[in-house]
């Protein structure tokens, strides 16, 4: 998404698939989104972790409990997501 200003008016230019949320619609998007990040690591950690297989398109497989390596490995197209895979 970009910006641009015309006539002191932003511009936002977004996909045609995308689509816009705001106040507190948006603040529970952001909330479920780090959930499910959170939720795909949670049986990684501990002592008691346990491994994940993880099959990419082409059929090659890994075996980690590298909650790193899982998070990079997932096709993400949530930016509040994104971000917090970034951090870890």
């Amino acid at each position: 998404m970009s910006q641009r200003m015309q006539q002191g008016q932003p511009m936002i230019v977004m996909s045609e698939d995308s689509q816009r949320v705001k106040d507190k619609d948006a603040q529970d998007y952001n909330i479920s989104a780090a959930r499910a990040v959170a939720e795909a690591v949670r049986s990684t950690l501990g002592p008691k972790g346990m491994d994940k297989m993880l099959v990419d398109s082409m059929g090659d497989v890994t075996i980690t409990n590298d909650g790193v390596t899982i998070l990079k490995e997932m096709d993400i197209d949530n930016p509040t997501a994104e971000m917090i895979i970034e951090v870890a």
